[in-house]
C-alpha cells in the first residue's frame, strides 16, 4: 500500500514511534486508523513500525497500546464495542476457570487468545507456552508464570512466530491443557483458520497435549476458513461464547459444546 500524499518522507521510523508513544501515553490507546492519520502514513507502515522488537508498543485488537502495560491492553479490549469481542470474553472466562495451579498450558494465537491470556487467574503459578507477541506481552507480566515462547519467522497477520525448530521444541513439552482458537468451526468440515502457517503449530499441540480445548465466539459456528487444521472430534471441550440459534445448535448436539451466554 502506498504512503498517503501527506506522508513525511524525512521522518524516520524511530521518530514515528516516538510520536506514537507520546500519543499513547496521553490517551491510553490509539486506534490503528487514527495512528496512521496522526503520522500521515499508511496503516501498513504503522504495522511495520510496530513489528520491530524495539517498538515498546503493540497492536492489539486494532489499537496501539503500551506493550509493557497490561492495563493498557485491558483498556484496549474494553474499548471494543463489537458483540463478538464480548462473546470472546465470555468463552475465555469459562476456559480460564478450568486452569489449575501448576498447569502447563498452551495458548494459541489470535484475538480470542489475547482475551484468554488476560483472563488467567491472578497470581496462580503456571507455565504458559505461546507463539504470539500479543499473548506473550500479557503473560510475561504475570508474577507467578513461567513463559516459554516459541520462535521462528514472524507473521504480522496474527502477530505470531512459526518454524520447524519451534515445532520440535513444542513436541518435547508436557502440556496439560491446550487452548486453541479457530476462524471457523463446522460440524462436518472441522476447525479451520485463515493463516496456513498456524496449521502445523495447532496440529502439533493437539497431538501433544493431554487435553485440547477449542475456545471461540458463536459467530465462528458453521463457518469454514481456507486452512483446515483439525477434525472437531479432536477436542475434549468446545467452549462457545454467546448464543447460537437452535438450528445451528442441532448440528453440534452430539459434540462436547458448551455455550456461555453470561459471565461466570
Amino acid at each position: 500500500m502506498a504512503e498517503t500524499p501527506n506522508a513525511r518522507p524525512s521522518e524516520t521510523r524511530v521518530q514515528r514511534l516516538q510520536r506514537l508513544r507520546r500519543a499513547v501515553e496521553s490517551g491510553g490507546t490509539l486506534h490503528l486508523k487514527d495512528a496512521a492519520e496522526l503520522l500521515k502514513v499508511s496503516e501498513m507502515t504503522v504495522r511495520r513500525d510496530l513489528a520491530g522488537p524495539d517498538a515498546a508498543l503493540a497492536l492489539l485488537g486494532g489499537y496501539v497500546v503500551n506493550a509493557a502495560s497490561p492495563t493498557g491492553i485491558k483498556y484496549a479490549f474494553e474499548q471494543e464495542i463489537d458483540q463478538h469481542t464480548q462473546d470472546k470474553r465470555l468463552a475465555c472466562r469459562a476456559a480460564a476457570a478450568s486452569i489449575k495451579e501448576g498447569d502447563t498450558i498452551f495458548i494459541d494465537c489470535g484475538t480470542t487468545m489475547q482475551s484468554l491470556a488476560d483472563c488467567l487467574p491472578e497470581d496462580l503459578p503456571l507455565s504458559v507456552i505461546c507463539y504470539s507477541m500479543n499473548v506473550a506481552s500479557i503473560v510475561t507480566h504475570r508474577p507467578a508464570t513461567q513463559v516459554m515462547l516459541m520462535g521462528g519467522l514472524y507473521h504480522p497477520s496474527s502477530q505470531s512466530f512459526a518454524s520447524d525448530d519451534g515445532l520440535s521444541y513444542l513436541r518435547r513439552l508436557g502440556i496439560n491443557k491446550a487452548f486453541i482458537s479457530a476462524g471457523g468451526v463446522h460440524w462436518t468440515r472441522g476447525a479451520s483458520c485463515s493463516n496456513f502457517h498456524e496449521v502445523a503449530v495447532k496440529q502439533a499441540v493437539i497431538e501433544t497435549a493431554m487435553e485440547s480445548i477449542l475456545v471461540i465466539d458463536a459467530s465462528k459456528l458453521g463457518s469454514l476458513k481456507s486452512a483446515f487444521f483439525s477434525d472437531i472430534g479432536a477436542f475434549s471441550r468446545i467452549i462457545v461464547g454467546g448464543g447460537a440459534s437452535s438450528d445451528m445448535r442441532k448440528h453440534f448436539r452430539s459434540l462436547p459444546v458448551e455455550y456461555v451466554t453470561s459471565a461466570i
